[in-house]
């Protein structure tokens, strides 16, 4: 598919112009004036006719990231976003659901005649029930309704493959589950981007590497890429027949490509994040100096790019951030992140120069705009959702368990983390009652589940709808024979190899026992005397019947000595075991209580 093949099928839209726009922030090192020969609107240069255009072209550049899914307001903290308050105190925020962010992007629209909407992937995939019940199709829906322009792959794009990827962006009823209403499904408006997901066959990739957007005399040219090891947090079977290229090669190659094509205003969309100094979205991420808020993948990538990249939206960290990062050459760029869920967006100005046909650097601005609540929903959004929602209600609305609180699925060890992992110990010893623990990867752990009724259910009632929230993935419940010693080893493969510098803590069932002191480095953080399981120290010879998802059985996350597990037996899928979990363990009249998160010992 070439670059731009795809935009003959994009249907006709006009940029909508509603309500008004938002006042941009300039971020750290880029606040600099634009060039000192001439300021934005007002230079201009003569043509044929004897009439004047501006040399500066303000382009808006609106961006979010991870949506995954999230039409309806994410519930709990996952509908929340942390604002810093000038006294240095913080608050919390509502935010997400795209009602209101339909109203906000158009609201920033207003009166914006040359404006962007991009996106940094993970749009579908761990979505909740009115999306991930029909494989994402209402998700697609309603980027178009958002007049998305352009959105690169991420990693939950492969969730379900590339023949399903290819689908959603092409449109057409689902294989097996076929069409969900009267109207065959039209695929996105919009262009995704994968250059460097490439084909094992043809080595090509499989959906256009980059798009440029035109207006009048105006082109800016978009390069998509997924993180490289996409293949480490994916199953096997979704990106079979794949090769994920590095990113940094893969868009330093593409930029030559536009470059030779004229296009010298270029926009990287990529895949893969960094970690803030704070958590909050609006902190200064360039102080003291630029870049210095933020450590990651993203500092390496951003430092490696091209300079003749301008901007890079970036994403999968679900983590908000708007910094300046030196490119190769040592000038300022912006990377920028909104989060997850549609809680934020981000709003750039891209300074156009006509004389060169390239983004003018020191005149860039950009800050994240929470999508709250308090605006009018956009009428078609709520449309939207209703549609769905009623589809999906016979499904959804079923209870299958009852909490006393709120469960929490945040923290290294959360209380939900404790509850789903000992849900998968009771399933893998009705399976084979010697099944001695489970592990549970945290990123399968999508969402907490709250108190408080979000329909007609009634507090404290646990729905089928929120228990797919909680694990949307559909993974296999299987069991496999691990040794102490490799147990050990898994343990300490959640701090150590590709989890070094981000550790990934499994949640492990009740009995298992352990200390994670944090003082330390590398695997030693993990101590070794302290495993336990009832009581006992884990015997290095022994042999131990694990429950976990396939997803780990295969090795995934960077734990590869689960990969080489024995004796595997494959059970039901995960959010069943969750369900009968529950059904088993509690009622309307004793409902389950959070568990203490106890577990682990954390030496700080």
């Amino acid at each position: 598919m070439s670059a731009t093949s795809h935009q003959h099928n994009r249907r006709r839209r006009t940029y909508a112009l509603v309500a008004t726009a938002a006042t941009l922030a300039t971020a750290g090192a880029l606040a600099a004036a634009l060039p000192a020969t001439a300021s934005a609107g007002e230079s201009s240069q003569k043509h044929g006719g004897g009439h004047h255009i501006s040399r500066y072209q303000d382009v808006q550049l609106l961006s979010f990231n991870d949506l995954h899914g999230n039409l309806e307001p994410p519930a709990g903290s996952s509908g929340r976003v942390t604002e810093l308050q000038a006294d240095g105190t913080t608050k919390t925020i509502d935010a997400g659901g795209v009602e209101y962010l339909a109203t906000h992007l158009r609201q920033a629209r207003e009166g914006e005649k040359y404006s962007i909407t991009a996106a940094g992937g993970d749009m579908v995939g761990a979505s909740p029930l009115i999306s991930g019940l029909f494989h994402d199709e209402p998700t697609i829906e309603a980027l178009n309704k958002l007049d998305l322009d352009v959105t690169s792959v991420g990693n939950h794009e492969f969730d379900e493959g590339a023949k399903e990827l290819a689908r959603l962006q092409n449109g057409g009823c689902h294989p097996t589950a076929g069409c969900y209403t009267d109207k065959k499904f039209k695929g996105a408006d919009f262009p995704y981007l994968a250059a460097n997901v490439l084909s094992e066959k043809s080595g090509k990739p499989i959906l256009a590497p980059y798009w440029v957007w035109k207006k009048k005399d105006v082109k800016i040219g978009f390069i998509g890429v997924t993180l490289e090891d996409t293949p480490g947090v994916v199953s096997a079977e979704g990106v079979k027949g794949l090769k994920f290229k590095d990113e940094v090669e893969t868009i330093n190659k593409y930029a030559k490509v536009l470059q030779r094509q004229g296009v010298k205003s270029i926009v990287a969309l990529i895949h893969e994040g960094g970690q803030p100094a704070s958590g909050s979205y609006n902190y200064n991420c360039d102080a003291p100096g630029a870049g210095d808020g933020i450590s990651g993948p993203i500092a390496d990538i951003a430092k490696n790019i091209t300079p003749s990249v301008d901007a890079l939206v970036t994403g999968h960290t679900h983590a908000a951030y708007v910094c300046t990062i030196p490119d190769p050459s040592g000038k300022p760029r912006m990377v920028t992140s909104a989060a997850s869920f549609g809680r934020l967006y981000t709003d750039t100005t891209l300074t156009y120069d006509r004389f060169t046909g390239d983004i003018s650097r020191t005149a860039v601005k950009s800050a994240n705009r929470v999508v709250t609540r308090d605006v009018p929903k956009a009428p078609d959004m709520t449309e939207l959702i209703s549609k769905w929602n009623t589809l999906a209600a016979p499904i959804g609305n079923r209870a299958i368990g009852y909490i006393s609180a709120d469960i929490p699925s945040t923290g290294t060890e959360s209380p939900l983390g404790d509850l789903i992992a000992d849900a998968q110990l009771a399933y893998g010893k009705e399976l084979d009652p010697e099944t001695d623990l489970a592990l549970m990867n945290p990123g399968g752990i999508r969402a907490p589940l709250t108190y408080a009724a979000k329909g007609a259910e009634g507090d404290g009632v646990v729905t089928y709808a929120e228990g797919f929230t909680v694990q949307p993935f559909s993974n296999t419940l299987n069991l496999q024979d691990l040794t102490g010693a490799q147990l050990i080893q898994v343990l300490k493969e959640q701090v150590s190899g590709t989890n070094a510098a981000s550790p990934k803590i499994l949640q492990i069932s009740s009995g298992l026992t352990y200390t994670l002191d944090l003082t330390k480095s590398g695997a030693d953080r993990v101590v070794t005397d302290s495993i336990k399981l009832n009581g006992a120290a884990i015997d290095p010879a022994a042999t131990y019947r694990v429950a976990m998802n396939n997803f780990l059985a295969g090795g995934g996350d960077g734990f590869t000595t689960l990969g080489q597990g024995t004796n595997d037996l494959v059970g039901t899928d995960d959010l069943t075991v969750l369900e009968k979990y529950l059904t088993a363990n509690s009622s309307p009249a004793n409902p389950i209580a959070p568990p203490a998160a106890n577990r682990i010992t954390v030496v700080k």
